[in-house]
């Protein structure tokens, strides 16, 4: 009867279905309240997000759809179940105890805007010629002269390594042109948009630069490019 009952609360708790895909499925789980900490360390596997939090009631071990979170940030676990003696087989790893449920807070969005997406780092190198204009700039120049160029208007042409579409309604796009330093992540640049582009496209955006954007779940952009024009 224990067991059928710990069977049931599973299968009428809405915990992301592919989980169970990759890992093993728990011994026990029992119905918690939120859970909300510190991130102390982070894990990626597949299209999830492992987290060890440091909570009010000590540490704990959290996973959650795939986000770029941050150790440091502040987050919480909404919807949460806590399972038990959980075998992760992408980590290789028990954890005695784990919570599993849905970025809570501002994060959601954030996160969503790049979950399941690979870094999609092109191999070959890269060598975009720089766009024309008064206000064209290389994407290092965006990132070096970013105090200089707050607010104000660029145009920058480079190659989509990354792209992610219809997220808090716009479709997110990471541009490199071989400018700028890999080590110092000054080579490749975020621009918002409501144009369409596909990963290995060399587009020109047009648009406006911010700098220390914080789009939750301590996720924060010190530059990018708001509501850009794309052109091919």
């Amino acid at each position: 009867m224990k067991t059928l009952l710990a069977l049931c609360l599973f299968a009428t708790t809405p915990l992301p279905a592919l989980v169970f895909a990759a890992d093993t499925p728990p011994h026990s789980a029992k119905a918690a309240v939120g859970v909300s900490g510190e991130v102390l360390e982070v894990k990626d596997v597949d299209i999830y997000t492992y987290l060890r939090l440091k909570t009010k009631d000590g540490e704990t071990w959290a996973a959650v759809n795939k986000a770029p979170i941050k150790v440091g940030a502040k987050v919480t676990i909404e919807n949460p179940m806590v399972m038990k003696d959980f075998e992760s087989k992408s980590l290789k790893k028990t954890f005695p105890t784990i919570v599993f449920g849905t970025l809570g807070g501002t994060g959601k969005d954030a996160a969503a805007a790049h979950a399941g997406a690979p870094k999609a780092e092109d191999s070959t190198p890269i060598k975009v010629a720089k766009a024309s204009g008064a206000n064209a700039r290389t994407v290092a120049e965006v990132h070096t002269k970013s105090v200089e160029l707050k607010d104000k208007p660029v145009v920058v042409a480079g190659k989509v390594v990354k792209y992610n579409a219809g997220i808090m309604g716009k479709n997110w796009i990471h541009l490199r042109d071989g400018s700028g330093d890999a080590s110092k992540d000054t080579n490749d640049i975020l621009v918002t948009t409501q144009a369409q582009a596909k990963v290995g496209d060399v587009v020109t955006a047009s648009g406006i630069v911010r700098t220390n954007k914080d789009f939750g779940a301590g996720y924060t952009y010190k530059v990018l490019i708001e509501d850009a024009a794309l052109k091919p």
